[in-house]
């Protein structure tokens, strides 16, 4: 570092030296505007969907004759975390989760080998299964939801005009699909009468048979004639309604028109699936995705000039609205991040002008956006978009970026004082702080690579953090030592001396400061000891700090989910959605209201826990107009559904940030026997219940639903020539319909569903009445072959790794963190499962679940953090003892950190710990060039006692700066929901462990070397 000093080199070429500046400067400001804004990360979702469907399966034939085969082969996927089913009556649902260390690049090749498994066992799966059927884009995000809604137009108008919206919007740049979503399957419904049947003596299947055939598309070969192929095209298949009605139909020797035994007419599924609403309204949503790598500012502008242009083509009474708006919701954020970016930077500056003077501190202020500008350069070059995480970076960075600033020319401005020329001086700074500077800087970055390295989702989704901190903290060692000479050199005044060499460290306050280092060194034992003290009762104090995973966000949805009792009909989901809607008309907190019927809302953001399609589940999601408001809305909600809504399980909830979780406090109950799991969970529940901060307790396999068993008299059945296929075939014809053809229209293909006349439909005590055709063409009512009764049957049923599993799940009580929660119910389920015969067993889920997965990670990554730190020490210090000592004050601010969280109420979550294990790497910093001060006296011929008391004095300038720097910088950053733990944490853990550095590394050095005070010289 000596034989090549920079800052000579920069001074000797300051032409060169500017015009970079300049470069880079308005680099900074080219790229800044060409940089991506997201509102989160990008990360890999591990996760993939397989579903099958087996029509007439029961949940429990489900699970053991599709799920168990599924399962089974799924094990050999790679990096496999877990697999987790469910099982419904004729549908058996898969997710598959790798682990988090699985490489992002594999994970397509991974989705590759599960369908490859999965198709080598399709033959082993019974006969009727359709699929499996594979989503791996489960975590595809749409950002921008439309919804199109109309006064006195048909949800076939709808259709059709959202399709031609649709087709508009995938034009759009950086737009990926578009999906659409409240689209009514049209049918075409024969509705037979069975009066008319039994009178005719006619079977319905015979009618199935000669609409199927007549509509049947087949070739008709071709004719060569005159060098021509001409092809032959037979007529008949269906080209309307009417001509459905029409198709002649023979049976019992009688040809009769379809409508002559049937109505005939186009209309909707019914019941149905799923529906939209917004606004209370009927109608389609249009979830547009965007392509990876875009702009979502630069989408969200397009996107608007295409609806706008959208809205001019649509017919009158046809509107078309925002539901979730990203962009916008991006835009207020990264503004709002720049404003607390630019609040750091005044804040910084006002530091620097305050403690440093005017011309000081202007040449740290210009070394602030040169340093930014040449960082918005680098995250343009390394891929790295503004969103959530790098912005909050930028706003960490900031108070350390201009550490090595202030410590070069506060060096610099020293040696002026003492009357060094300019050049002198400059390339003093150099020698004597560049290199301890870079070894700090460098110990700096080290405390963020568990961030940077942790191999989870969490730590995926913070990995900008140490990359952003990374390249700041490195550019700003670089402006130190080539553009701040360059800056000082022209900025600082040469002051006027008269040969000798001013000593500043004389003045009074310095004075003082010299005496209280003196006495920590006499009172070494002391002091060393209240240190200690105060480090086991800050850890002790910890068990008092609030616990959680992430904040939740401080987006101003609310999302209410409304679960019916298992069983329940879609008509009444429908009914129970309807009534919340007109409830929530005219609330003057919120702006809109959004409701999905049958499933969950699409994933409008990246955090969000999606549910799955369910007949007896809606989900609304309810824009407010402020966070005041959606507090206050929240608190209606809930009482609202401890009042007006007896038979749905409501819950309101604020949206999260981080991986997705769901509940916050979760127990997973499982065990090898699926009724003993389920008693286990009845008393799992019990418990959770008898908590008081614990609201909303529920299981997620629901209660059992009412069935009708049908037991068939088999010989007398036989004897009629009805079969069990038959008969079921059937009664679903009669009661729920089937398709029979399909009629072509235009691009549509609609299915043609017979089924009984809704008006015939028996109530259960007239079901015996149902007329069962026969072999002899004859019918016999059901009662005759059949006995009809009530009974009960599991309705969902859980797997994890192929165990039965029940979880147990609950909301926590305001003021509450859910790991905390977890961790008073916790001690009674360990009593419980010990209880518990071999194979049954309590897994802690949730929150608690996933904080602990990501700590591992980042634990993980600590021995290698460790060892970077050590061997950066190493090379600074070349001592054992004297890297020992720099590595114990590195725990000191776990005393400033548990003080500030405890004070103002913060919780220690994932967020919090980043921040600790960061401020371990400014701790240590501090300490190295402390200790490599003390060093260079000693080297300088200085006593041990007056090198370690002059040492501290000469550094606790820059040192108390560059903390008061990054302390203060993070006030903007105390406001957010996000960052605000992390910035108190890091705010009081600096502070305290800055003063320790100054006060008790110096008393340490001394007991550890058994410095004794320099001997008074005689008189």
């Amino acid at each position: 570092m000596k034989s090549l000093n920079l800052s000579a080199l920069a001074l000797k070429h300051r032409t060169l030296v500017l015009y970079f500046m300049l470069v880079f400067m308005l680099a900074g400001f080219i790229t800044y505007g060409k940089l991506g804004q997201k509102e989160d990360p990008e990360f890999t979702f591990r996760l993939m969907l397989v579903k099958t469907l087996w029509p007439g399966a029961t949940a429990q034939e489900m699970q053991d004759q599709v799920l168990d085969k599924v399962e089974k082969k799924l094990q050999e996927t790679p990096y496999l975390k877990y697999i987790r089913s469910y099982a419904k009556p004729g549908e058996a649902v898969t997710f598959i989760e790798v682990r988090g260390d699985t490489p992002p690049k594999e994970i397509p090749d991974i989705w590759y080998k599960v369908r490859r498994n999965i198709g080598d066992i399709r033959q082993n799966l019974p006969q009727g299964v359709l699929g499996p059927f594979f989503n791996d884009e489960f975590g595809d995000t749409y950002g921008s939801i439309y919804a199109l809604t109309g006064n006195g137009y048909s949800m076939a108008e709808l259709r059709k005009l959202s399709d031609r919206a649709r087709q508009s919007l995938l034009r759009v740049e950086n737009v990926k699909k578009v999906e659409l979503l409240g689209v009514q399957a049209e049918k075409v419904y024969v509705n037979f009468s069975t009066t008319k049947l039994a009178a005719m003596g006619v079977d319905p299947l015979t009618i199935i048979g000669t609409l199927s055939q007549q509509n049947g598309l087949e070739p008709s070969g071709f004719v060569e004639a005159g060098g021509n192929r001409l092809y032959i095209r037979t007529s008949g298949e269906f080209n309307s309604v009417q001509s459905i009605a029409n198709t002649p139909v023979r049976a019992a020797g009688r040809t009769f028109k379809l409508s002559d035994v049937a109505a005939v007419y186009a209309g909707y599924q019914n019941p149905q699936s799923f529906a939209f609403h917004h606004q209370g309204k009927p109608g389609i949503a249009l979830a547009i995705s965007m392509a990876k790598g875009g702009d979502v500012i630069k989408l969200g502008q397009d996107l608007t000039a295409t609806i706008e242009q959208l809205k001019h083509e649509l017919p009158l009474g046809v509107n078309i609205e925002p539901v979730s708006d990203q962009p916008k919701v991006v835009k207020n954020a990264v503004n709002e991040f720049m404003h607390s970016l630019l609040e750091a930077v005044a804040i910084v500056l006002a530091v620097s002008f305050v403690s440093l003077g005017l011309r000081v501190g202007v040449v740290v202020a210009l070394s602030i956006p040169l340093v930014l500008a040449m960082t918005f350069i680098a995250m343009y070059l390394f891929n790295i978009d503004l969103q959530r995480i790098s912005l909050g970076a930028l706003i960490i960075a900031l108070g350390l970026l201009v550490d090595d600033a202030i410590i070069a020319v506060e060096m610099m401005a020293l040696k002026l004082e003492q009357g060094w020329d300019r050049v002198r001086a400059a390339t003093f700074a150099y020698t004597a702080t560049a290199f301890p500077m870079l070894t700090g800087t460098l110990i700096t970055v080290a405390g963020f690579l568990p961030v940077g390295l942790a191999k989870s989702a969490a730590g995926e989704y913070t990995f900008s953090i140490f990359a952003v901190v990374a390249i700041a903290l490195v550019l700003s060692w670089i402006v130190a030592v080539t553009f701040t000479p360059y800056l000082g050199y022209k900025l600082l005044p040469e002051l006027a001396h008269h040969g000798e060499e001013i000593d500043v460290y004389q003045k009074p306050f310095y004075r003082r400061f010299r005496a209280l280092v003196d006495w920590c060194l006499r009172h070494r034992k002391l002091v060393i000891a209240l240190t200690l003290l105060a480090f086991l009762a800050s850890v002790f104090s910890f068990k008092f700090v609030q616990k959680q995973f992430f904040p939740t966000s401080n987006r101003v949805e609310v999302l209410v989910d409304l679960w019916l009792p298992q069983g329940s009909s879609w008509s009444n989901t429908r009914a129970e959605a309807e009534k919340l809607e007109r409830k929530l008309q005219g609330n003057p907190h919120l702006d809109s209201v959004t409701t999905y019927i049958g499933q969950g809302s699409p994933r409008f953001y990246l955090p969000l826990n999606q549910e799955q399609e369910n007949a007896n589940y809606a989900q609304l999601m309810i824009m407010t107009k402020s966070l005041d408001d959606r507090e206050a809305l929240l608190k209606q909600l809930n009482t609202w559904f401890s009042t007006d809504f007896p038979n749905v399980r409501g819950r309101a909830v604020r949206l999260e940030n981080g991986p997705p979780v769901g509940y916050p406090v979760q127990f997973r109950v499982m065990g090898p026997d699926q009724k003993r799991v389920r008693e286990l969970a009845d008393r799992v529940t019990t418990i959770m219940r008898a908590n008081p901060n614990t609201r909303n307790v529920n299981q997620d396999t629901l209660e059992q639903a009412r069935i009708l068993k049908l037991d068939v008299d088999q010989d007398k059945a036989r004897a009629l020539g009805v079969s069990t296929q038959s008969l079921s075939r059937t009664l679903n014809l009669m009661l729920v319909g089937a398709p029979m053809t399909q009629y072509r229209d235009g691009d549509q293909t609609i299915d043609v569903v017979a089924r009984l006349d809704p008006q015939n439909t028996p109530s259960l005590q007239t079901l015996g009445d149902l007329p069962v055709s026969t072999a002899s063409g004859k019918t016999v009512p059901l009662s005759q072959i059949a006995t009809v009764r009530m009974a009960f049957e599991d309705n969902l049923l859980w797997h994890r790794n192929r165990t039965p599993v029940i979880t147990v799940r609950a909301d926590i009580a305001e003021g509450w963190q859910a790991p905390d929660v977890s961790d008073q119910i916790e001690p009674e389920l360990r009593k419980l499962e010990k209880a518990q015969p071999p194979g049954y067993h309590i897994e802690l889920g949730g929150s608690k679940e996933g904080s602990s997965e990501s700590q591992a990670s980042i634990a993980a990554v600590m021995p290698l953090m460790l060892f970077v730190v050590m061997t950066l020490l190493m090379l600074q210090l070349h001592s054992f003892a004297r890297t020992f000592m720099v590595l114990l004050t590195a725990p000191l601010g776990l005393i400033g950190v548990a003080i500030a969280l405890l004070l103002f109420n913060q919780p220690m979550g994932f967020v919090a710990n980043l921040g600790i294990i960061a401020l371990a790497g400014m701790i240590m910093r501090n300490s190295v060039i402390l200790i490599d001060q003390i060093e260079h006296d000693i080297r300088e011929g200085a006593h041990a006692w007056q090198a370690i008391v002059e040492a501290t004095v000469r550094r606790f300038r820059p040192i108390m700066l560059t903390a008061l720097a990054a302390i203060l910088a993070m006030i903007p950053l105390s406001r957010s929901i996000f960052w605000g733990p992390m910035a108190f944490a890091i705010m009081g853990g600096l502070l305290v462990a800055t003063v320790l550095t100054l006060l008790f590394l110096p008393a340490l050095y001394a007991a550890w070397f058994r410095v004794k005070p320099q001997p008074q010289p005689e008189a």
